[in-house]
């Protein structure tokens, strides 16, 4: 029940982190993509097929340090059904692989096409009398701005299949002030969506303490991520913005309870990219991956060592 088994997962790796998986061609080796387009003569058949094979690299090489992945709808939405096919082996291959897989597709509607979307990526949708799985991921990112109506088909499959949900609340980028932090009454719209998510998951919590209702809440407002850490003591916290957004180990440490528990930090143009970033051999993507996931967790555990004045 709620984040159980990312908790879990996270302990026995001793790593708070996910890495993000957002290909476009332009992170994707030469060889690859060479290799892809010259398979297939339909474009975006050969660009799914690459970034499938990327994607299955950086897996491969990240499963035993890494206890999550996040693929980012868009970036598979944009190369067509290609794309998407590409994204549901993607999860299925990560999750054959033992990884907590987080879809990133911040959805949101209410009623029935909720509940669709609930289905499609939590669930099981009901063929001729069959339940089948569809894209089957362990959590998935929502906008929460319609209220309770589009996130009560989504807790109740939580419930019911051991899934989570990672709620809009304060996000990482640069004008998410603008609405976030305007105030109704004497509370910061960040802060009333953050004691929904508290009220939204009370029923699932787990046996850790936390709900199947988290959060994201952005590395680049580290003040913000220690007030919602303090108000927020159920709810399991996604932290974007380290890295390439400018986040550093020290801004994340707010987002962990007295235990070390209660968040994961995403990095992933960081751990995608770290090859064309240090300059590496381009059949070396997977190992520079792997060292750059490697020196994050390190890094991490450092300062919040260091917070603890250990």
């Amino acid at each position: 029940m709620g984040f159980d088994r990312l908790i879990e997962r996270i302990r026995d790796m001793q790593n708070p982190t996910v890495a993000g998986l957002d290909p476009k061609l332009d992170y994707v080796p030469r060889f690859i993509c060479d290799e892809a387009f010259s398979k297939y003569s339909d474009p975006l058949e050969a660009a799914a097929a690459a970034l499938l094979t990327f994607n299955k690299g950086l897996i491969d090489a990240l499963c035993d340090i890494v206890p999550a992945v996040k693929p980012q709808c868009a970036y598979y939405e944009m190369y067509g059904w290609q794309g998407m096919r590409a994204l549901y082996e993607t999860i299925a291959y990560a999750k054959k692989k033992g990884m907590f897989v987080i879809t990133d597709g911040k959805r949101n509607d209410i009623g029935a096409t909720m509940q669709a979307y609930a289905a499609a990526h939590l669930g099981t949708t009901a063929v001729r009398g069959e339940q089948i799985a569809a894209f089957d991921a362990d959590a998935l990112t929502v906008n929460g701005y319609l209220g309770t109506d589009g996130i009560k088909p989504l807790t109740e499959i939580c419930a019911a299949q051991d899934k989570g949900i990672f709620v809009l609340v304060k996000t990482s980028n640069v004008s998410s002030g603008e609405l976030q932090d305007k105030c109704i009454g004497d509370n910061p719209v960040y802060r009333v969506m953050g004691d929904m998510c508290e009220a939204w998951g009370e029923p699932t919590r787990g046996a850790y303490g936390y709900s199947a209702v988290g959060a994201v809440v952005g590395a680049t407002y580290p003040q913000q991520l220690a007030e919602l850490r303090g108000a927020l003591p159920h709810t399991f916290f996604l932290v974007p913005g380290y890295g390439a957004q400018g986040g550093g180990a020290k801004d994340v440490v707010p987002a962990f309870d007295k235990n070390g528990d209660g968040a994961i930090i995403n990095s992933s143009r960081g751990i995608m990219c770290a090859y064309q970033k240090n300059g590496c051999d381009e059949q070396d993507y997977a190992k520079a991956a792997r060292a750059e996931a490697l020196r994050m967790r390190d890094d991490i555990a450092a300062a919040i060592s260091e917070s603890k004045g250990d």
